[in-house]
């Protein structure tokens, strides 16, 4: 009995675990340096072609707004004359009002043809069928979309041979016309994106909780009740992410007006800012005023974005704030 008091309780030190040899530390350690090596390996490449074409240019781009150069002569120091000249050319202006009414244009209206097409496909069976056909422009190239439709849009085209015999009237010039150019851009752009945002807008629809849906509908709400009030604001995440892709998306627009229409249509009524950057710099090797226009359309996109995300508190809405 005196012997079991005399014994001492047993401490948290003397249970705890044998220290680990050094042999296997060197060997952990090892395992990590050469897990560690192959995930550099993997990230490298996309590392490297970040700097060459992403860092760097834009570096380049940030100096060259401050000079002028012509790619051939030496630099030249001008402070921010290029940006003054940008912010009184005409041309510049042109640019910035066309791309702002593309995108006021466009991102409505796709978006809004979206989310119908994805109500309308989400009950059918055959929807993938249909996913198939409205996706298909999405992965063709650009430059074969927009030469189709240089095409259709010929006065004895397709698409305007329909609308005179429709509505009895001429088949418009939609890439002579000042007025219908860039409406013409518009329908590309949209059409070609519609298939993307529809995939989109039906994965937030079957991500809705369904024990919402049943709830609502208990209480007596119909189709139209039950799509306003309780399906597009849980879809307004999805709007308010499609809407800035698609917003920062038409401000870049370059490709298609560069096929669609040659010297951006007529009188410059397809010219967007991305186009006046790619004629200042490549077309006349004018690099410093290239490189402040492109200075400007980054502040203008993230003043637009920051304005988008300034407003998305007043109308998205979360699943879980609803419950």
């Amino acid at each position: 009995m005196s012997a079991s008091l005399a014994e001492k309780p047993t401490r948290v030190s003397d249970m705890a675990t044998p220290a680990t040899e050094p042999g296997s530390l060197r060997k952990e350690a090892s395992w990590r340096k050469r897990d560690r090596a192959w995930g550099y390996i993997f990230i490298g490449p996309q590392v490297i072609g970040m700097v060459l074409f992403v860092l760097i240019p834009f570096a380049a781009s940030l100096v060259l707004a401050f000079a002028s150069w012509d790619g051939l002569t030496d630099l030249t120091w001008v402070g921010f004359k290029n940006f003054a000249d940008q912010l009184q050319d005409p041309l510049l202006l042109k640019s910035i009002v066309n791309t702002l009414l593309l995108a006021v244009i466009t991102v409505p209206v796709g978006l809004g043809l979206a989310i119908v097409i994805a109500v309308a496909l989400e009950k059918l069976k055959t929807r993938t069928l249909y996913l198939i056909l409205f996706f298909a422009p999405v992965v063709t190239s650009t430059v074969a979309v927009a030469m189709i439709w240089q095409q259709m849009f010929r006065s004895d085209g397709i698409f305007s041979a329909t609308i005179g015999k429709m509505f009895g009237i001429t088949p418009p010039d939609w890439l002579g016309d000042p007025k219908l150019a860039l409406l013409a851009v518009c329908i590309v752009s949209v059409w070609s994106s519609l298939g993307l945002n529809v995939v989109i807008f039906m994965a937030g629809l079957q991500n809705i909780s369904p024990s919402v849906i049943e709830a609502a509908r208990i209480d007596g709400a119909g189709a139209f009740k039950l799509f306003t009030q309780i399906r597009l604001p849980l879809l307004s995440p999805i709007i308010f992410f499609s809407s800035i892709v698609a917003f920062i998306s038409s401000m870049q627009t370059f490709d298609t007006v560069f096929i669609l229409t040659q010297n951006a249509g007529p009188d410059n009524a397809t010219r967007t800012i991305v186009y006046h950057i790619y004629d200042l710099g490549f077309g006349r090797f004018q690099f410093g005023p290239s490189s402040a226009a492109a200075v400007i359309l980054l502040v203008m996109t993230l003043l637009i974005t920051a304005i988008q995300f300034a407003a998305q508190k007043k109308f998205v809405h979360y699943e879980d704030d609803a419950a």
